[in-house]
């Protein structure tokens, strides 16, 4: 029991929670007066605990941002009901780690591959960073702006990436997506080496996902392909075919050449194994499910729906259709469960859905709804290999065209529990953020800007 003198008003509470540190089933007499820091000493003090973790609380789905008596007074709630208030791990304030040099904009970034950042920028090139900022290859692997870049998983280890020789995918407004080999085995002489081009879509790449044996592109086309990931000997598409071989020819022979003249190995075109239609206006982005779920794919668009398809079959599955008829979605995250779907839309939210309730006919009702004051451009949830804990699950970051980069919590959607701007410098002002990522604590975030490198996690133990 809490220790309070005899005049001071308290309030009847039952904690529970969904971490590790979980209090004995009991009822505690609270002061009124109590804040989430004074809540927080005394879940530590009655666990015991080694090492003071800060926590978070939840009354009724909403954070407590002041005392319980606010609260309630707010709620209308009397001081002989009992509340049951939910506890979670704290997040640390964000905190700026590094910035990494672009000329350009930063199209995408990817936290993925350990030790590393790798970008796409509007020059065509993929870069990747160390953890130190060093600069340690550009890759020109495109002939105008790259849009979307991703890591191809190991075969052999479909659920790890390892930072010695993988696969790169990309795609980009030169209408092609392409599959890059890179070598950092040897610090001293980083090797990549562009295998493939992917030859299916007649407007600009928006996306690309992969899993250890297929890729996903999606279009400005309405058009999703599917690939596998080998390597063909031989092009599978006809130069005459090809669309976006004629962009950029003269560029692409020069690179060709290789830098010291010698003969570099062109690119195999490559054809779709198949095409995922249903979509009626741009495709904006396509994930694959999470690992069991992963012969499903989902996908948002221009035309206000977010579709789920089976892809071994290359059937639409299932629609998600909003309750607003025009809300056009900008970008797509699934919780580390994959049981739900984060959408950006232009309509200045994230929904939430459920993706276990979708319907083909009727509109769908979203689980949860983000306010942001500008259009949100991108959503991602921290990696589930790189964030085991339960918060997981309930966490995301978007980022917005206010330049604005917000964390959310899905158990309390009144308001972000933490923000941050990117580029916050005067002559960076205004600039939208078109890209997030999320793995191992760091959130990495792609835009007008360049691209900048923040620390955001749970609290330390």
């Amino acid at each position: 029991m809490a220790s309070t003198s005899a005049s001071e008003t308290t309030h009847p509470v039952v904690f529970t929670t969904q971490t590790p540190y979980p209090l004995p089933s009991q009822k505690f007499m609270i002061p009124a007066s109590w804040k989430r820091y004074q809540l927080s000493q005394l879940v530590n003090k009655a666990l015991s605990l080694p090492k003071p973790i800060p926590f978070e609380f939840l009354v009724r789905g909403e954070i407590l941002r002041g005392t319980l008596a606010e609260w309630c007074a707010e709620k209308g709630v009397g001081e002989e009901e009992t509340l049951e208030i939910e506890y979670f791990e704290s997040v640390m304030p964000p905190q700026r780690m590094s910035s990494l040099p672009h000329e350009d904009w930063a199209s995408s970034i990817s936290c993925q591959l350990p030790g590393y950042f790798l970008t796409a920028s509007y020059d065509g090139a993929l870069r990747i960073f160390d953890y130190s900022q060093k600069l340690v290859q550009t890759i020109p692997a495109h002939t105008a702006p790259a849009t979307s870049i991703c890591v191809v998983p190991s075969s052999s280890a479909p659920l790890t990436i390892t930072p010695e020789s993988f696969l790169l995918a990309s795609g980009s407004h030169d209408l092609t997506a392409r599959l890059t080999r890179v070598d950092l085995s040897s610090p001293d002489q980083p090797r990549a080496e562009t295998l493939a081009s992917l030859h299916l879509h007649t407007a600009p790449v928006s996306s690309v996902a992969a899993t250890s044996t297929h890729i996903l592109t999606s279009s400005w086309d309405g058009l999703i392909g599917l690939w596998d990931t080998a390597i063909p000997e031989n092009d599978e598409v006809p130069l005459d075919e090809a669309v976006g071989e004629g962009q950029g020819r003269k560029k692409r022979r020069k690179v060709a050449d290789g830098e010291d003249g010698e003969s570099v190995a062109r690119p195999k075109r490559k054809a779709p194994t198949a095409v995922l239609k249903s979509h009626t206006a741009r495709v904006s982005r396509v994930v694959f499910g999470r690992a069991a779920d992963a012969r499903n794919a989902y996908s948002c668009g221009m035309d206000s729906t977010l579709r789920a398809w089976d892809v071994e079959n290359g059937v639409c599955t299932s629609t998600i259709v909003s309750f607003l008829l025009f809300k056009p979605f900008l970008d797509l995250a699934l919780t580390q469960s994959g049981n739900s779907a984060l959408a950006a839309s232009t309509d200045r939210t994230v929904c939430q859905y459920d993706l276990r309730v979708a319907s083909s006919s009727a509109t769908t009702p979203s689980v949860a709804s983000l306010s942001h004051p500008a259009t949100p451009s991108s959503v991602a949830v921290p990696s589930p290999s790189s964030s085991p804990s339960t918060a997981g699950e309930h966490q995301l970051v978007t980022g917005a065209y206010d330049g604005v980069v917000r964390l959310w919590d899905l158990r309390s959607t009144k308001g972000a529990v933490a923000s941050f701007k990117a580029w916050d410098a005067r002559e960076s002002s205004g600039r939208k953020v078109l890209s997030v990522d999320w793995a191992r604590g760091l959130v990495g975030v792609a835009g007008e800007g360049g691209v900048e490198v923040w620390k955001l996690g749970e609290g330390d133990r």
